[in-house]
């Protein structure tokens, strides 16, 4: 039991602090995507910690196996150059009985990760989703903030609010449209500026215009002195239409019951994606173990990065199977169990070798 949690403490210990790096990376890069979109004005930054939140669980589905693999290749690399894992045969401690020991951490990340994969990952992803889609359906004028300025779709304007009432209508309304359609009036403007304006739909809720009350328009090309400057009790201008939210949500919020209820191609595809990442962590196990062994001489990190290529070419086998099987190119009675067959196959053949020369290299001592 002293091996068991000398080896527990150092292998979660250095997956926790790989995952934390791997989620920074993961956070960050899609943090800049959605402030990407905050800065264009098509998302409200409001919003984006809250997706990001609910993403995460779907990051750590991914990171969790990534960070257990290096765990062990550092862990065990380390006991093999500082000769501990010498020691340890010596005390008669196999390299199986120390993969056992392994695999009984892998079983506990493996439920978590499948936990993870199959529930709240959906979960929080539906959630994020609902979020981005209230926000693609929102009209230009529910994206306005008081005291700022807002520019319109296509640069073709600014509006200004000084204050936003509780029930979204617009107080000291400033509205600057190019209304040039043409050659001779490309530079021609129309500013609006009224006391009160809000957000009114057309009779058949099709189209929504920003009506404002008791204003002037101003009409002309700036520089010159040919415009015209028209009060008004109540004027309306078109708003861009929002887009329609799509009904159907993407397959990665999509509950694994009804996955599993299915017969679409590519919601099985979805589900067997979803189980695959559990068992990945069981398999990356015994391929992680073998590809630790390294010679003192050369130090751990060695086969580090044979060992990583090898664990990404497993991921990248799974998604290509995983995207003809939704294309329907592979038929969906064939899973991806033969990918999971396959490199499990290959680690137990690491091993077998590693025991074998092993038993010829202490044959060859004691004879």
């Amino acid at each position: 039991m002293i091996i068991f949690r000398y080896l527990s403490r150092e292998i979660l210990t250095s997956t926790f602090a790989i995952c934390i790096v791997l989620l920074l990376v993961l956070i960050s890069g899609r943090f800049v995507k959605y402030l990407g979109n905050a800065l264009a004005g098509n998302l409200d930054p409001g919003v984006i910690f809250a997706v990001i939140g609910y993403r995460i669980p779907g990051f750590l589905e991914l990171t969790i196996p990534l960070g257990f693999f290096l765990a062990i290749l550092l862990v065990f690399g380390r006991l093999h150059v500082e000769n501990e894992m010498s020691v340890l045969r010596s005390s008669g401690i196999s390299e199986r009985r120390l993969i056992s020991y392994v695999l009984s951490i892998a079983l506990i990340l493996s439920a978590l990760v499948g936990w993870l994969s199959l529930s709240v990952s959906p979960g929080g992803a539906a959630k994020a989703e609902m979020i981005l889609k209230a926000q693609e359906e929102m009209t230009e004028l529910d994206k306005v903030k008081p005291k700022k300025f807002y520019r319109l779709s296509g640069n073709k304007g600014v509006t200004y609010a000084e204050s936003i009432s509780e029930d979204r209508e617009l107080n000291d309304v400033f509205l600057s449209i190019n209304a040039g359609s043409d050659e001779a009036y490309d530079n021609r403007l129309v500013v609006v500026v009224a006391e009160k304006g809000r957000q009114e739909k057309s009779a058949d809720g099709e189209h929504r215009f920003l009506v404002m009350d008791k204003g002037y328009r101003i009409e002309g090309v700036p520089g010159s002195y040919n415009y015209q400057i028209t009060h008004f009790e109540q004027y309306g201008s078109k708003l861009k239409s929002p887009k329609k939210v799509l009904k159907d949500p993407e397959t990665d919020a999509i509950t694994s019951l009804e996955l599993w209820n299915s017969d679409d191609p590519e919601y099985k595809a979805t589900l067997q994606w979803r189980l695959s990442a559990p068992l990945m962590v069981v398999i990356i196990v015994l391929l992680a173990v073998p590809l630790s062994r390294t010679n003192p001489r050369k130090g751990r990190f060695a086969k580090l990065l044979p060992a990583v290529l090898l664990y990404f070419f497993y991921l990248m086998a799974l998604n290509i199977i995983r995207e003809n099987m939704e294309t329907g190119e592979i038929p969906i009675g064939l899973t991806l169990l033969p990918v999971h067959a396959i490199f499990l196959s290959l680690g137990c053949f690491l091993i077998w070798i590693e025991e074998l020369t092993f038993f010829f290299k202490k044959l060859l001592k004691t004879g």
